[in-house]
């Protein structure tokens, strides 16, 4: 490998090439570029084609919240704000009532969520979703802290599941309830018939 400071100044002209080449191949870019058809979507008057599962908006779908926090606790920006109540429950047969929790508030501060679908993967009960509407801007600032009532809007606009793909490997449960449907219940074993006194086969005493 030849060292920069020993190549003379003509292996270094050599390099260059023919005065001019650099902007030939510039105008040759421009040039194909002008000739291929324009891809810009004209926005808002045409809408966007985002692929179904686009990280608009957080849904909530409220009834599957148990308010155990897990959202709120990983959370790297703290825009996850909940409040919540425990009521007794009276169970027939019970000797005491249970308590659950009942969720109060449920806010998401979108000016300071970034999007990163943490909420949603750590979710234990499916109670957070993506949509893919983002049109929900705002005057004020204020306005994009999201309520329980309002993210439960946004569940009208979450897409359906993709379809299980029929090459890949089944889900935990339903390879559990295969295995339990082929295996056939064990009968219990009979049990031993004596035989009669007198019987043939039988002493008397």
């Amino acid at each position: 490998m030849t060292d920069r400071s020993e190549r003379t100044p003509d292996d270094r002209a050599g390099d260059r090439g023919l005065p001019g080449a650099g902007l030939v191949k510039g105008l040759a870019v421009t040039l194909k570029t002008m000739t291929r058809r324009s891809v810009t979507q004209q926005y808002p008057d045409v809408a966007p084609e985002l692929p179904p599962r686009s990280r608009g908006v957080i849904a909530l779908l409220e009834e599957n919240c148990t308010v155990c926090m897990l959202c709120a606790r990983e959370c790297p920006d703290w825009c996850i704000y909940i409040d919540s109540h425990k009521e007794e429950v009276a169970v027939p047969g019970a000797a005491r009532p249970r308590q659950r929790n009942v969720l109060d508030r449920f806010d998401i501060d979108f000016s300071l969520c970034m999007y990163c679908g943490i909420c949603v993967e750590v979710c234990p009960f499916d109670a957070l979703y993506w949509s893919p509407e983002f049109e929900y801007a705002e005057y004020d600032i204020k306005d994009l802290l999201h309520d329980k009532d309002h993210l439960g809007e946004w569940m009208g606009t979450v897409p359906p599941p993709p379809a299980h793909d029929p090459h890949g490997e089944p889900a935990k449960e339903e390879a559990s309830a295969a295995r339990k449907a082929a295996v056939p219940a064990a009968r219990p074993a009979a049990p031993p018939v004596r035989p009669e006194p007198g019987a043939p086969g039988e002493a008397t005493p």
